[in-house]
């Protein structure tokens, strides 16, 4: 679509911080981080709500979900991997994957500008996770 920052995005228009990419699905840091280590993964296709999302897109989304928290928490070191979903802030369906340790670190109020250093920084740890799976 269009002006979709996420579309733009997976064409290389705008730069990302990837950590994971199959041929249905792409993963990348969050650059306003409600926590370190907060990835965003999101369907190529574009596809504006969740529940839009047809098989086998949808469970394609949620298994690598699962696939990228289990590299995220060894990564983070984090008690567990929240999820949010979201498509709201932008048109196009997202995953949020965000390591907790307490009970509002899944909080969007609490996002703040990512250091592209750090967060170049997190995505080779999870990246080296990743490998490990």
């Amino acid at each position: 679509m269009d002006g979709c920052v996420f579309c733009k995005i997976i064409k290389g228009e705008i730069p990302s911080i990837k950590i994971w990419e199959d041929a249905e699905t792409y993963a990348f840091m969050d650059i306003n981080p409600m926590q370190p280590g907060h990835v965003l993964i999101i369907p190529k296709k574009h596809v504006d709500y969740i529940f839009e999302t047809e098989e086998p897109l949808f469970s394609k989304l949620f298994i690598n979900a699962k696939k990228i928290s289990k590299a995220l928490k060894s990564a983070t070191g984090a008690l567990k991997i929240g999820l949010a979903i979201e498509g709201i802030s932008v048109r196009h369906v997202h995953l949020h994957l965000v390591p907790v340790n307490q009970i509002n670190d899944l909080d969007p109020c609490k996002d703040k500008k990512g250091n592209l250093e750090e967060l170049n920084k997190m995505a080779e740890k999870i990246k080296k996770e990743l490998q490990r799976t």
